[in-house]
């Protein structure tokens, strides 16, 4: 029997019995109630010790929890921490990339325009030499066709022979 149910039996022995008339007293069985009595101080602290073996355990269940709910908030900022460090990382990452992407962009220009400029000498010099090429044949070709006006017309000399003979003809 635990504390409860002798307190609950005490009680019961006290509301059952006799009434003085005329009192609010009351006759009861001494040696019964100081029985109910002892044994209910040799049950405490059997129910003392249960007692603090509960408040014992709700201190560790306690402390459990709050290790447990510390655990799980650091782990939480340790995560948040984490997302905004890679998020930070992503951002630095971005603007890296889009300087770089600037500094290829402006350094192809720059070659797009010496490219440019380098063919554009080149290709003016190839005109040069070609002109002067042209040139060239140009004087070569007079130069044969002088030459085969010359073989094909007549020599002045005979010229003036063939004309001195028609004359004296």
């Amino acid at each position: 029997m635990d504390v409860q149910e002798r307190l609950d039996e005490l009680t019961v022995l006290v509301e059952d019995a006799k009434s003085m008339p005329f009192s609010a007293s009351c006759i009861v069985n001494r040696s019964q109630v100081l029985d109910i009595i002892e044994e209910i101080r040799q049950l405490m602290p059997e129910s003392v010790y249960r007692a603090d073996e509960l408040l014992a355990d709700r201190e560790a269940v306690v402390q459990d929890g709050r290790r447990e709910a510390d655990r799980i908030l650091a782990q939480a900022r340790a995560t948040a921490d984490s997302l905004v460090s890679e998020h930070e990382v992503y951002l630095t990452a971005v603007e890296e990339a889009n300087a770089l992407r600037h500094e290829v962009a402006a350094q192809t220009q720059q070659m797009r325009i010496e490219t440019d400029d380098y063919i554009d000498g080149k290709l003016a010099t190839f005109e040069i030499t070609l002109q002067k090429t042209l040139q060239t044949v140009d004087r070569g070709r007079e130069r044969l066709r002088s030459q085969m006006y010359q073989e094909l017309a007549p020599d002045a000399s005979q010229t003036s022979e063939f004309f001195d003979a028609q004359t004296d003809q």
